[in-house]
């Protein structure tokens, strides 16, 4: 009798610390809460993640991990977005966030990755110690993954709208008025233009790797959901590369590349190009170095760390003459155009103004690259599942370079001088002040010091939904 008392206290005290938890955060999820809450007391939680873009992956990830059950859905019949055409990891300060994400235990993807590398430890201008993996070969690994952990992936699932009660999502409405519904929601639809703000900066579509005259413009569901996001087209940037065919290059050209994973072949004084050096979305590659050579890297593809060059003027160079772009297919003329918003949140990722909504990748601000959207998608969906779990939600600590650039950001883009910056572990702004901070280091014994500082060592591989309440 005394047992099932004690049992009866401790149920009763949980629910009292989860109840002053959410009323102290201004939250009203009782009834999310109760919902999840099935037969024999165990907490059954449905995370859905719009965007299958690396931030999407992360979310979908960190969210089955924790213990959800997981639906992604992705507008086009690939998942990886940007990161079908990107390729780069570990240069700079990313080395240290992917140290820090295998120590707060979020490894699968990098696992991955890591297994598709063609080319690592690199140098080329301005970076170090960087790893390229292959952009052709990658998607079909991440996506069998994800399905295999039990995410359902559903493809060619374009998200056009939301239904709310209050200020609570209850289902994302996809083409075809179907509905997908969950207990928590993750944004991490990205920030590419739509195709008449593209034609307004290039005057045509580029037919990048988003495809939106085939599938569809993305759909934000944080304006979906009635929020007012930050948008300007101060902010707006160009894409940072294009890709070659490789087949369409100089074969002495391709021998360099394929044994060293960079070439720098210097821009002839008789080619003279724009300078655009200014648009691009990459500003660690805004270097003087890229204005006067042209940096190619081997992702499978020769990789021209340029948002676009005229191709009359590239077929000039020796090694180019019979070059032909293969993403953007017309990147003599101009690339996609990204950024052109931000989704107001806190530094747990929740959306403000929406209680059951988190947001990742580009969508939390000006971020740059692949490891920044893993990095804020294994939050944001690890995030979901203790919001619907009733546990308080995760907020990375600013000696942590993976908290850091969330919170800085957060603080920067209130300004309007902030939101013309964009930040990224690997260079510029950002990286400056990782080095400054001494949060720069490459070192897995400092990453995993600072994980068991926190007390997070594990933390993203620990299950949350599914577990008795006691």
């Amino acid at each position: 009798m005394l047992q099932k008392l004690l049992a009866y206290q401790r149920k009763r005290e949980h629910r009292e610390q989860v109840s002053r938890f959410f009323s102290a955060s201004n939250i009203y999820y009782t009834n999310l809460y109760s919902k999840t809450h099935r037969k024999w007391g165990m907490t059954m939680v449905r995370v859905v993640v719009a965007g299958g873009g690396w931030a999407g992956c992360a979310a979908a990830n960190a969210a089955r991990k924790a213990g959800a059950e997981v639906t992604l859905l992705e507008r086009t019949d690939m998942l990886l977005g940007t990161g079908l055409v990107g390729g780069i990891m570990r240069n700079n300060g990313r080395l240290t966030a992917w140290l820090e994400l295998e120590a707060l235990g979020a490894p699968d993807l990098l696992a991955i990755i890591g297994a598709m590398t063609r080319h690592a430890n690199i140098d080329f201008p301005g970076h170090r110690h960087a790893s390229l993996y292959d952009v052709d070969r990658i998607e079909p690994m991440i996506r069998a993954f994800l399905e295999e952990s039990g995410v359902e992936v559903l493809t060619q699932t374009r998200a056009t709208g939301v239904q709310m009660d209050g200020r609570l999502i209850h289902s994302i409405v996809v083409e075809g008025e179907e509905q997908i519904q969950g207990d928590v929601f993750v944004d991490a639809t990205g920030t590419a233009a739509t195709m008449r703000k593209c034609i307004r900066h290039d005057g045509v579509c580029v037919m990048c790797i988003l495809r939106c005259p085939s599938f569809g413009p993305r759909v934000s569901i944080a304006a979906q959901a009635g929020v007012e996001e930050i948008e300007g087209e101060y902010m707006e940037a160009m894409s940072g590369s294009c890709k070659l065919i490789k087949d369409s290059l100089g074969a002495w050209l391709v021998e360099r590349l394929e044994r060293h994973g960079v070439v720098v072949v210097p821009i002839p004084k008789y080619v003279m190009a724009r300078d655009n050096l200014r648009r691009k979305a990459c500003q660690q590659y805004a270097l003087k170095e890229y204005a006067d050579n042209l940096v190619l890297l081997d992702t499978g593809p020769a990789k021209l760390m340029a948002p676009f060059f005229p191709l009359e003027k590239l077929r000039l160079i020796p090694g180019f003459s019979s070059a032909r772009y293969n993403d953007p297919y017309s990147g003599g003329k101009g690339n996609s155009i990204r950024y052109s918003m931000i989704t107001p949140h806190d530094n747990t990722l929740k959306v403000s103004g929406v209680e059951n909504l988190f947001c990742a990748g580009e969508k939390t601000g000006l971020l740059v690259g692949h490891t920044e959207a893993i990095v804020t998608g294994t939050l944001a969906g690890h995030n979901a599942v203790r919001l619907a779990a009733g546990k308080p939600l995760l907020d990375l600590p600013r000696f942590l370079a993976t908290g850091d650039i969330i919170a800085y950001i957060n603080e920067s883009v209130r300004t309007e001088e902030g939101r013309r910056r964009k930040y990224t572990f690997s260079g510029s702004v950002y990286f400056e002040r990782m080095k400054e901070l001494n949060l720069y280091t490459t070192q897995h014994r400092e990453a995993e010091r600072r994980a068991r500082q926190a007390g997070l060592s594990g933390i993203f591989s620990r299950k949350i939904a599914g577990q008795k309440i006691v």
